[in-house]
This record gives C-alpha cells, structure tokens and sequence, in this order.
C-alpha cells in the first residue's frame, strides 16, 4: 500500500520535497514507509532504471541522473533504503541485504514495475547484487558503480561491535565526515559541489531522532562487513557492467586494520578487475582519476557510460 505524508519515527526537521512519495508496509512488526521518487518519462521508451544509494547517501545525490534519465525516455525510480535518508528510522531492525532487496522488490511491485535495470552505488551495489540472485527474473541487467563488498574485509579486518560503531556515530560531527568522505571518496579533494553530500547528512545529525539514525548506521555497517557478496559473483545470472572509479580506495573499518594490511586493502582498480572475471559475461569500465562517486565527481564522464550501456 503506498500513501504519502508524515512518517512515524522522523518528523520533518526539514520539508519533505514534493517529488517524493511513500510506500507505508509492516516489516518485521513494525509499520514502515520508504520514501521513493519515482520519474514516469512523457516520452517513455518503456524501460525502467532503479537507483540504490550507498550507505552514506540518500535519492538526493541521484538528482542529475534522475533528470537525465527522464529526459531519455527512461522511468525511473530512486529508492531511500529504511534507516536511510526520509526513510522510516525503525528501533530496532534486523538489517540484510536480504531484507532490503525484497523492501525493493515490495516497491517496485506497488508501483507495477515488472522489469527494470539497477544501477547499485557502493552499498546499493551490494543491495542490487543480492537483488539479482533474489529476483533475476525482473532484473534486466545490474550496473554496479563502485559497489563495496568485492573484497571479505572481515578476513583482514577485527571486528567492532554495533555498540562501538554506534557511539562513534553519536559522537560524528559534520566535520568528521567531511574529513572522511574528503580522503575516501573524493582522493583529498574537496569540492563546494560536494556540499550536498554534506548538507543532507547535516539534516539528519540534528534530527531529534538522530540516535535512531545512528545506531541504523551502525547496524548498516555491521551488515556491510558481516554479509560480503563477492563469494556469490558465480550465480549472478543477468548480464552486469562495472564502472569503477580509479581512485577510490573506500573500505569499512581500514582503521582497526595494521598498517600493512590497511594499504592493501580497497584497492578498486585490482578488484575491478577481479571481480569482472568471477561474474560471466560482465564488462569493466574504468575511470581514470574518478574516486568513490563518479556520477558526483564527474557527472558528464558517468552518464555517458551509462547512456551507452543502457542503449546497447
């Protein structure tokens, strides 16, 4: 059932855009609701795209693909996972990718979508994934753009409680993250443009409901570190293209790691390049010079992969 209008755990610290709407659904025996934005083009070519976020992010960084894509002909839908940006902020959740791929699978098929491609960035590379092997059957192709999870970070990493990765949630400052996705994402520099990034993880650092949030984040990065998919890139079955941007080197918890290991791990031009021969069929497109976020970094170079991929 889908409906729109306040949520139950986030109240609106900020207005809630006019081009979202929400799927209200019971899971797990609460009662929830996506915020989605969903784009019917008024010249349709029939085909729908739908965009993950990553673990970060929200639809908001989505805004120029969205509009792209619209233009193309293209429907498209661009989902704010539960925990994550206008998205219910349950008490508690079990969270897998398990559980995210089928919320998905619920919206799209509210919305009467019955094939569609997935473009996956970072962890929503790792939700579309999992996606795929749940539902090859409506997945038209996966378009993994930095996805994480290529690599088992719990084999080389130590493990950090939820309780621990909560507190340091609780305790993140606006510049912290900025300092964070400054080196991790965007290769030591920094951008005004990036601002947006920024300001939507603002929003929600002063929601009342912020601890909610944090400890959502923590349970996410339990659930990226404990579930990696690059064990199952064998029974992928629709066809998949990476775009792998050169320059990032993301990896959950590289800090509890020694300093021999830490260096080697994210390394996203050798696990392109990996993963590419584990999954049949797959093609590899890299992108010099590009960090964690191509289509934020540099929109024009990522979308004109994408209109080539999507059209051939």
């Amino acid at each position: 059932m889908s409906s729109a209008g306040a949520y139950k755990y986030i109240d609106a610290i900020t207005l809630v855009p006019k081009n979202f709407n929400f799927m209200t659904f019971h899971s797990q025996g609460q009662r929830l609701q996506i915020a989605y934005q969903y784009h019917k083009a008024a010249r349709s070519n029939n085909k729908t795209v739908v965009l993950l976020h990553g673990k970060n992010f929200s639809t908001i960084y989505w805004k120029e693909t969205i509009q792209h894509l619209a233009k193309e002909g293209y429907s498209v839908l661009a989902i704010d996972q539960i925990g994550f940006g206008r998205s219910s902020q349950p008490i508690a959740y079990k969270f897998s990718f398990h559980q995210l791929a089928a919320n998905t699978k619920l919206l799209m098929d509210s919305l009467h979508i019955s094939k569609a491609t997935l473009i996956g960035h970072s962890m929503g590379g790792m939700i579309a994934i999992r996606f795929a092997l749940l539902y090859p059957k409506i997945c038209a192709q996966l378009i993994l753009e930095n996805p994480i999870g290529l690599e088992d970070w719990k084999l080389f990493v130590p493990y950090a409680t939820v309780e621990n990765e909560n507190q340091k949630e609780l305790l993140k400052t606006r510049e912290d993250l900025k300092v964070y996705m400054t080196k991790n994402y965007f290769h030591n520099e920094w951008k005004k443009e990036y601002e947006t990034l920024l300001a939507e993880n603002d929003r929600l650092m002063h929601d009342k409901h912020f601890p909610a949030y944090a400890k959502n984040m923590a349970l996410t990065s339990d659930m990226i570190f404990t579930q990696p998919v690059c064990y199952e890139f064998k029974n992928i079955k629709v066809p998949v293209t990476l775009i792998i941007g050169q320059a990032d080197r993301t990896t959950i918890g590289r800090e509890r790691a020694g300093k021999d290991i830490a260096g080697c791990l994210g390394n996203y031009p050798e696990l392109g390049r990996k993963t590419v021969k584990a999954i049949d069929n797959a093609k590899l497109i890299e992108l010099q010079g590009i960090g964690h976020i191509p289509h934020v970094e540099n929109f024009k170079t990522f979308i004109e992969k994408i209109d080539n991929i999507l059209k051939n």
